[in-house]
């Protein structure tokens, strides 16, 4: 008797076959004379919907047999990684910058010991133990105590290596049917006992922090703490970006200087008497330009003073313009960015580095412990929004934040039907600053001499 065993029945989809074969299922159908003999899996329901593509495409005329992929090594990856998000999808340049230094840390790995790994060979676990035994400077510096990266840091290059493997499948560098290596690390809650806390200041410690600042920093930090701005806004505010008659503060983003918003997203901030009179001590005199200035600027008019947007813009074009006939080609997005850097600097534009150190000192000064960053005065602002029962929606809209109904969510089709008037939002954010009222009356104590001061420089 033969021992041989039943060969299983193969599946048909109009011109098209499937069948399990060891395991596995394979399609079959025939491309002019040549066979097509594909593996799919071990799911048949895939195998079937494979079939019914062929089919289809079949139906509409000759098909070409599927290609291989195109084996590359990670650093060839990388490359086309990166090139693609600067110049295809014009992704912004902190954004590239960010995908370049995760990435960077992939490519060292692929290329210890002399070797070039193709991508589709790596193992993620490995790369994930390796994450884990590396020493980095903090800061990048290479003086700097090196330390282990935090959970935070790991878990951020795992995500950007997922989308880097994304890129990668679109692309047929890794081989048909295969999983994107980084799918089970990247996005994961892993342990997060490291992370860096969060400062969040109380009614005491903000008037203290107030007290002890400097007549140069005390506006800066103080409208931070009253507005929710991030560093990089207070950086880039000008004079014309505030309605001091009416109370109000517009963040916007200034593409022809080479800004935009983080998110985006310009928004309107209302303002309570107190942030507007030390606004206006800040102003003084001036008619343009930016709205804080670098100390040494306080003393002497900075080369691009009292600029305007349109003036600022004006300037920023010509020296590209002029860098472009130095260089005889046309600038990339990173001379142009550079070009923009020195229009703000030559405008006396504080750096938001400037705004970090000015932070730590004061903060140092009164001893706050784990107060490190300037956007604890965005926590604290969100956090006293809530303390004062604001809307979910206007504070969303307060701090810039995507709204809920670009995302599924609770809110989502509430915020759609739902228009904040001006109006309210002033009243809710002003009701929510009155619950501390101690600093707000720190601020209008300060303005006076703030008024003089800058009043006594531009006469000079």
């Amino acid at each position: 008797m033969s021992r041989r065993r039943k060969r299983a029945a193969r599946k048909r989809v109009g011109r098209v076959s499937y069948y399990l074969h060891h395991g596995s299922w394979y399609v079959y159908y025939r491309s002019g004379t040549r066979p097509v003999r594909t593996r799919i899996g071990q799911n048949e329901a895939e195998a079937a919907r494979v079939a019914a593509e062929r089919n289809a495409e079949m139906a509409r005329g000759p098909i070409a047999i599927a290609p291989t992929f195109e084996p590359v090594t990670i650093a060839e990856l990388r490359h086309c990684f990166l090139d693609y998000h600067e110049h295809v999808l014009g992704s912004s340049l902190a954004t590239v910058n960010r995908y370049r230094t995760a990435t960077e840390y992939l490519a060292t790995f692929a290329s210890e010991g002399g070797r070039a790994l193709p991508s589709h060979l790596l193992v993620a676990d490995d790369f994930l133990r390796w994450l884990r035994r590396i020493r980095v400077a903090p800061n990048g510096h290479p003086s700097s105590c090196r330390r282990p990266l935090r959970e935070g840091g790991i878990q951020f290059v795992l995500n950007t290596c997922r989308t880097l493997y994304q890129y990668a499948l679109k692309r047929r560098h890794l081989p048909p049917y295969a999983q994107n290596p980084f799918s089970d690390l990247a996005g994961r809650k892993l342990c997060d006992d490291d992370a860096k806390p969060i400062f969040v200041f109380d009614e005491v410690t903000e008037h203290r922090f107030f007290e002890a600042a400097d007549d140069w920093g005390f506006p800066i930090h103080f409208i931070a703490a009253k507005t929710g701005l991030r560093s990089g806004e207070s950086a880039h505010l000008l004079i014309e970006d505030l309605d001091l008659q009416r109370g109000w503060l517009t963040v916007c983003g200034k593409p022809e200087l080479g800004w935009r918003v983080k998110t985006r997203r310009e928004r309107n901030v209302p303002l309570v008497t107190e942030v507007v009179n030390v606004l206006k001590g800040v102003v003084g005199v001036r008619t343009g330009g930016p709205l804080f200035l670098r100390p040494r600027f306080q003393l002497e008019p900075a080369p691009l003073s009292n600029f305007c947007r349109e003036h600022l813009a004006v300037a920023c074009r010509e020296r590209a313009s002029a860098l472009e006939n130095e260089f005889g080609r046309a600038l990339s997005r990173q001379d142009v960015a550079r070009v923009a850097a020195k229009v703000w600097c030559d405008a006396g534009a504080i750096d938001a580095d400037d705004i970090r150190r000015s932070f730590i000192r004061i903060a140092t000064a009164i001893g706050l412990v784990g107060a490190s960053c300037p956007k604890s005065w965005r926590h604290t602002f969100a956090t006293l929004l809530q303390d004062a029962n604001v809307d979910p929606l206007i504070r969303q809209i307060t701090m810039g934040h995507t709204p809920a109904g670009d995302r599924k969510g609770a809110l989502a089709m509430t915020a759609v039907y739902t228009h904040t008037r001006p109006e309210t939002q002033k009243r809710e954010i002003e009701r929510a600053l009155r619950l501390w009222p101690n600093s707000l009356g720190l601020g209008e104590s300060r303005t006076g001499n703030a008024g003089e001061q800058a009043a006594v420089h531009h006469a000079e």
